[in-house]
């Protein structure tokens, strides 16, 4: 209807029909420029905060960059190694200071460290609870098992339009596995002090690592409710519930009933669907053809959650006066390169973390944690150690060596020492409106 310049046509159908092509260009270029400074930040000893900012750097990248280029991705992936290789020496220095200054009861605000797993539910749950509590608004608590940040950026965008979102962070403690990162969450206790205070079930942990880890969860909680002056001896004062979903029947169930929950104070659940595919891709073919790298097992993920009994859970929630507060318990790294370990047949099992008598390891590829008692972990000998593995390693046997190194190559793990593993968002949500 007016006279248009050639040129202004030619650059609107270009922004149109190349519009994805130009992004992609732009965030490249982006990258590039930022590349340098990065790395200079990589070598100048960064504090945990810092930590925690570049790991958000390099995962926004990791996003923006989906489908650029191949030798930006390379580069990214090059950089994001050195990365997960200078955060595990900044762990192995800091961790042991970070859990005595814990055990001394130092609060985070009062040094350089962190929050960590079992201050997560005194640091944002509990006081939600309590203002709630004034307000009549209940606390929905949500532990996504395995959940790693650039997953949780996934799920956000679709709910970002119903909630107001509040993100902080915590570090999980090592080994980042459940029966002591994750029950060091419920319990609010570091992992010494939970075989020390329950050691009925600590029995358990020890006989079997791969069976009803979690089964004592609910006791956990209540035992720091309790301790915390929440609840009363005759069943007064919070009154919380405590949920697992397993299955997708479990979740199918969860979604149908979600506001009979509002009718407690704080209701806790976990979510274990992220773990289960997790480990599920490590065992099926067909799983690792439909997500052979970290952006496609992304993108599975967040095709879940947008199609899940979780989402509408969620879309339920925000329906309702109600403070819901989320997290995970550890995150999971894709593991690519072995490392031998020895040990003898009580070892535990775990590719990325392992306790037993004497362990040896390849300390470049490893933290060798020779006095449990420093990293806040229980001892049941003297001559008892714990490693963990850094970066991406996995633990091999020397026996059957091969067998095992190409059976568990390029499969996620969890219990080491990595940024995917350790740095974990904690989101707080209100309903918008």
């Amino acid at each position: 209807i007016k006279p248009v310049n050639p040129k202004q046509i030619l650059l609107t159908c270009k922004r149109l029909l190349e519009g994805s092509k130009i992004r992609e260009q732009k965030a490249s270029q982006d990258y590039m420029q930022a590349f340098g400074r990065l790395s200079s930040q990589l070598g100048s000893g960064l504090d945990i905060r810092e930590w925690i900012d570049v790991y958000q750097e390099l995962i926004r990248y990791d996003l923006e960059l989906e489908g650029a280029d191949e030798g930006v991705r390379q580069i990214l992936g090059d950089q994001y190694r050195e990365a997960n290789a200078q955060f595990g020496r900044f762990v192995e220095q800091e961790y042991a200071g970070w859990i005595a200054d814990a055990r001394e009861g130092k609060k985070p605000v009062e040094t350089d460290r962190p929050v960590l797993s079992h201050e997560v539910m005194p640091t944002w749950v509990l006081p939600e609870l309590k203002a709630g509590s004034e307000e009549g608004r209940p606390v929905v608590f949500f532990l996504i098992d395995c959940m790693r940040y650039d997953q949780w950026l996934t799920f956000e965008r679709l709910l970002f339009p119903l909630f107001e979102v509040q993100k902080d962070w915590h570090v999980g403690l090592l080994p980042t596995a459940t029966p002591y990162s994750r029950n060091a969450i419920f319990s609010g206790l570091l992992p010494m002090d939970i075989a020390g205070r329950f050691p009925q079930y600590w029995r358990t942990v020890e006989r079997d690592e791969d069976a009803s880890l979690n089964m004592n969860e609910p006791d956990y909680l209540k035992d720091l409710l309790k301790r915390k002056h929440l609840t009363t001896a005759d069943g007064g004062g919070v009154r919380m519930r405590y949920e697992k979903l397993v299955s997708g029947h479990d979740g199918a169930s969860f979604a149908e009933s979600v506001t009979d929950y509002l009718q407690h104070d704080l209701a806790a659940v976990v979510v274990n669907f992220v773990d289960i595919l997790a480990h599920s891709r490590s065992d099926s073919s067909v799983l690792k053809e439909i997500a052979p790298d970290v952006p496609a097992y992304r993108a599975l993920t967040a095709t879940w959650f947008e199609h899940s009994w979780l989402y509408q859970a969620f879309q339920e929630l925000a329906r309702h006066d109600v403070t819901i507060v989320i997290t995970t318990d550890h995150g999971a790294i894709r593991s690519l390169h072995a490392t031998k370990v020895i040990g003898d047949r009580d070892t535990s099992t775990s590719l990325r973390y392992k306790h037993g008598r004497n362990l040896k390891v390849d300390t470049t590829d490893a933290i060798l944690v020779k006095d449990p008692e420093t990293y806040g972990l229980p001892r049941t000998s003297m001559t008892e150690n714990y490693i963990f593995a850094k970066e991406d390693y996995y633990f091999v046997y020397p026996t059957n060596y091969n067998r095992y190194l190409n059976q568990y190559k390029d499969t996620f793990q969890h219990g080491g020492v990595s940024l995917e593993e350790m740095l974990l968002p904690v989101i707080t949500l209100r309903p918008r409106g």
